[in-house]
């Protein structure tokens, strides 16, 4: 193998335009996964890669694939396959910010959530790259709107997590639309059987790597996390910034927009503070880092492509204002702290849907990552308090401040009015119309709101649990309870039942219903509850305050060829009755009413034998999910 310390990028026999952008980028010497992949696939061989999240593969199959691909022909060259949408963008970002030097390559991502027209759109033009989740890449190729007839390579990405979320069967199927002669690449941070399998079915010869995983943050560098809630980031991140003892601070956002809106926030409230993104000219990006290098500003909020291969040695905190899509970007971030032997802080802020990425986090750095409360307003009152007794001593100058004093002498002359007074006034004039202090009241109140929300719910009303995963039982009614069973391991979460048009005839299996609710309403699987799938409709415990437009994301999203059209559960009152027939497909199959895309036959047999309900849990693989 490669030894990656020893050798840089260019060693590896990548081109000037790709060398040319990761230099751009920062990139210096390639990690161990991308050292001993980027050959063999240059070759054109198959890769079978066993590596953790975070350790940068993305890199490592993109930037040699994209070498080989050609900008001549506009059709689809290479396919990657992920688990969620969220990696589909990341990896189609990445694609497009690595070929940017490569002129007449696209790149297009399609995925559950986004609309099928903008995706039509980008796939008309022609793209060599189609980056895209497995139930959506099989709903274009059976619409006729991807063809894989040009493809050269298949890049199936964290194909365990895919295993995981029920993809297996989409994947094979995938594949199997491919032409025979082309080359693969999987990684997948472990190898179960199922793995193993498609790895021996569908990869020729493979080149196997390897990479042993290690804990890749600092272990000078303590982590903490601020759960979002009750007050707008910005002020979080005001209260952290003037009550944490720092030197110098970096925070990282997720859009261009958003360093310029973050910065001008804390500039406007007496921060040192520049944004630093790829928009802005190389020049001046320079110049505020040598300010931040200097001691003139006290932070910058940046992108992640724009603090690449930042170097300050004086940065004490880093904060994740957007937690980042992957771990190796968070590894990336915070690793600007912590320099030279120092003590390093970084801080990530996450909301409910993101706590899976922070879970993610923590299992690849193998360091825990503990809550933090946000400061309250007491403290950041203390604070201010301090502040502002500072500027009145440090402005203390008999000399500078002559002609201030004869002022005040004039006013205290006309005016019987006490010194103090006139003092008060000059630094009321000073504060201006802002506040100097945070109600702490109302502080209070919102942080016993907050607590009440995530810790003192109402306790349900206490059932005997069932496990999921038990199908032994199979005595019980065929129409479920109209109540929602309690969520495992997650006794303060409410849930609600809601019913879902699509059944046991419609091919349905647990693993497609949990994938495609999963990535259309970014929720973690493990707030997924209980499921039943009975012949023509199933059932599914959600969360409770699921926001309208997730639901109304939920209803119109396909699985299996069929729209969810979820709503809440209301009994057998409420429970759908679907008649057979409708009009014929040209392939034997029918459609019934609502349905444009339905992936079975309409056989009497299949229909007439009986189904018994089955729950979530058990081993039947996935067929389609979005």
């Amino acid at each position: 193998m490669t030894d990656s310390n020893s050798t840089g990028f260019a060693s590896l026999g990548l081109p000037f335009p790709v060398l040319r952008v990761l230099e751009e980028l920062g990139y210096e010497t390639p990690s161990a996964i991308q050292a001993n992949s980027i050959p063999p696939l240059l070759e054109g061989k198959d890769v079978l890669g066993m590596a953790q999240t975070g350790t940068g593969k993305t890199a490592a199959f993109a930037l040699p694939l994209l070498v080989r691909t050609n900008p001549d022909f506009r059709t689809p060259q290479v396919l990657v396959l992920a688990p969620t949408r969220e990696l589909a963008q990341q990896v189609a970002e990445a694609a497009k910010t690595y070929s940017k030097h490569m002129s007449g390559i696209n790149v297009t991502a399609i995925y559950g959530g986004s609309d099928y027209g903008s995706q039509l759109r980008d796939l008309k033009r022609g793209p060599q790259w189609v980056v895209g989740t497995p139930g959506r890449v099989m709903d274009h190729l059976r619409r006729g709107t991807l063809s894989l007839a040009d493809i050269k390579a298949v890049v199936l990405d964290e194909a365990d997590e895919m295993l995981r979320m029920g993809f297996i069967d989409d994947v094979n199927w995938i594949l199997e639309q491919a032409p025979a002669k082309r080359q693969v690449a999987l990684f997948s941070a472990t190898m179960p059987k199922e793995i193993q399998r498609v790895a021996e079915t569908h990869l020729n010869e493979p080149v196997q790597v390897k990479i042993e995983s290690k804990t890749t943050t600092n272990d000078r560098i303590r982590q903490r996390y601020w759960f979002v809630g009750g007050v707008h980031k910005n002020d979080a991140l005001l209260r952290i910034a003037e009550t944490e003892d720092f030197d110098a601070m970096m925070i990282f956002v997720r859009t261009k927009q958003a360093t310029e809106e973050v910065a001008d926030f804390m500039a406007a409230n007496g921060f040192r503070c520049a944004p630093l993104n790829g928009d802005i000219p190389q020049q001046q990006r320079e110049r505020a880092v040598e300010k931040l290098k200097a001691g003139k500003l006290d932070m910058i909020v940046a992108t992640d492509v724009a603090a690449r291969g930042l170097d300050v040695e004086r940065i004490s905190h880093v904060i994740n204002y957007d937690i980042p899509q992957d771990t190796e970007s968070y590894v990336h971030r915070i690793g600007r702290t912590g320099r030279a032997g120092r003590e390093g802080e970084a801080i990530v802020f996450v909301r409910g849907r993101e706590k899976r990425m922070l879970r993610d986090i923590e299992k690849a750095t193998r360091q825990p990552i503990e809550e933090m409360p946000l400061p309250s307003a007491a403290q950041v009152n203390a604070k201010r308090r301090e502040a502002f007794r500072a500027r009145i001593i440090d402005a203390l100058n008999t000399e500078k401040n002559a002609l201030y004093r004869e002022i005040i002498e004039s006013v205290l002359t006309e005016h019987p009015v006490d010194a103090l007074d006139v003092a008060a006034a000059c630094a009321s004039l000073i504060q201006g119309d802002k506040a100097l202090f945070i109600d702490e009241k109302a502080d209070q109140k919102m942080q016993e709101r907050k607590k009440r929300d995530r810790d003192d719910r109402e306790p349900r009303q206490q059932r005997e649990p069932r496990d999921r995963g038990d199908r032994g039982n199979r005595g019980r009614k065929a129409t479920p309870d109209i109540n929602p069973l309690p969520l495992k391991g997650q006794p303060n979460v409410d849930m609600v039942r809601y019913m879902v048009g699509v059944g046991y005839d419609d091919g349905l299996r647990p693993g497609n219903l949990v994938g495609a609710v999963a990535n259309e309403a970014d929720l973690e699987s493990r707030y997924i509850g209980h499921i039943e799938i009975l012949e023509n409709y199933s059932i599914v415990d959600l969360p409770a305050g699921m926001p309208p437009e997730t639901m109304k994301t939920l209803r119109n999203a396909r699985v299996c060829g069929r729209a969810l059209e979820i709503k809440e559960f209301k009994g057998e009152a409420g429970i759908p009755e679907r008649k057979p027939g409708g009009p014929k497909r040209r392939d034997g199959g029918f459609k019934g009413k609502g349905s444009k895309d339905r992936d079975f036959k309409g056989s009497r047999d299949f229909k007439d034998k009986p189904r018994k309900p089955h729950r979530k849990g058990g081993n039947a693989p996935a067929r389609k999910a979005d």
